[in-house]
């Protein structure tokens, strides 16, 4: 029987299936957030994950395929749910707060990261999108808007995706560009400034 499968090093604690692919998932994700880019290597991930290379190698064909799976496990474990304080502008500056400080750390890393993973893989923003999270279910934005649109604070005919999308588009963009926390002065104009005007009837 190949331990390797199921089982620490030690051959104390055994894994099997999605418990075992959970945990190698965590491994690379928190080796991917502590060391960056440069060290997520098979060897360090199996390392951490107290498994073999051949288990690794079973489930992702290489480094790249394990970086997208953890990069998407990663973000969806830590997806912001929908507050619910009984207005549009209260429930949307919630949860891109929520959104600033759960996102705020992984910036540095993602600008750092994002280079040296296209120059080395030849995939383009779009591939890494589509293979870390596939088809994106309905998050706190939507249930936020649908809440919105039964209180008749919002004309549903503006709703277009952009518009649904643009308030966490603009968080995103600050991220990226500053690398530090988004200051709040600054997610109360999106919302003000920007979102509220496009949605409002």
């Amino acid at each position: 029987m190949d331990l390797t499968e199921d089982a620490r090093h030690d051959g104390v604690r055994r894994r099997r299936g999605a418990a075992l692919e959970e945990a190698i998932l965590e491994a690379a994700w928190q080796q991917l957030i502590d060391g960056g880019y440069g060290s997520f290597t098979i060897d360090a991930i199996a390392e951490r994950a107290g498994t073999s290379r051949s288990v690794l190698y079973r489930r992702w064909t290489d480094r790249n395929d394990l970086l997208e799976a953890a990069l998407g496990y990663g973000l969806r474990r830590d997806r912001v749910t929908a507050p619910d304080t009984g207005s549009l502008r209260g429930d949307v500056l919630e949860v891109l707060r929520r959104s600033n400080a759960t996102r705020a750390p992984l910036a540095p890393l993602m600008s750092v990261f994002v280079g040296s993973y296209f120059a080395e893989s030849g995939r383009s923003f779009a591939d890494l999108r589509q293979k870390a999270f596939g088809e994106q279910p309905r998050g706190a934005m939507d249930e936020i808007l649908d809440r919105a649109v039964a209180r008749g604070e919002i004309d549903p005919d503006r709703l277009t995706p952009r518009v649904r999308t643009v308030a966490f588009d603009l968080i995103r963009h600050e991220l990226l560009m500053t690398l530090e926390p988004v200051q709040d002065a600054t997610i109360i104009a999106i919302v003000d400034e920007i979102f509220l005007p496009l949605v409002s009837p």
